[in-house]
């Protein structure tokens, strides 16, 4: 990982994950050893409204905030986010959405948000090991095994 600062945003609804996954992003830089800031914005959420939450990290980050246009990786949860949220996303960036996951068959639709984490994974330059152990941390024992695969798929989406 290089001394510039990684921005990501991730985006979804209510209920879909998008604050454990950005935990578990966070966890990861931070096992790494990077300076690591994160912020989320609620809206609606208990509802099924919008949910966004950022992650930067790298040598030295000075705001939680991902400034509009800055954004390297944008995930997406549930498709409805994309537009909404296309603004933060850099022009170089990458958006990650459900729609990689198209032909692959996840245990449940309640993992979406690890399997798009594993999509993430291959961009990111942070040991496989890294991510199961956040991933682990961050969900009770019994989801593991679903959690691990649905993680697989989207690394090899």
């Amino acid at each position: 990982m290089s001394n510039n600062v990684r921005n990501i945003v991730i985006a979804g609804l209510g209920g879909q994950g998008v604050l454990k996954a950005s935990d578990i992003v966070a966890d990861v830089a931070f096992a790494s050893g990077l300076d690591v800031k994160k912020s989320e914005i609620h809206g609606m959420s208990q509802r099924g409204g919008s949910v966004s939450s950022d992650v930067r990290f790298g040598s030295k980050v000075f705001s939680p905030m991902v400034p509009d246009g800055e954004a390297d990786f944008l995930v997406v949860l549930d498709p409805t986010q994309i537009e909404v949220n296309r603004a933060a996303l850099k022009p170089t960036g990458i958006l990650i959405d459900p729609s990689i996951l198209a032909g692959y068959k996840l245990k449940s639709e309640k993992s979406i948000n690890v399997a798009l984490l594993g999509a993430l994974s291959r961009h990111l330059d942070f040991p496989e090991s890294a991510w199961i152990t956040a991933i682990s941390g961050h969900l009770a024992p019994k989801l593991h095994a679903m959690n691990f695969a649905a993680f697989e798929t989207g690394r090899n989406a």
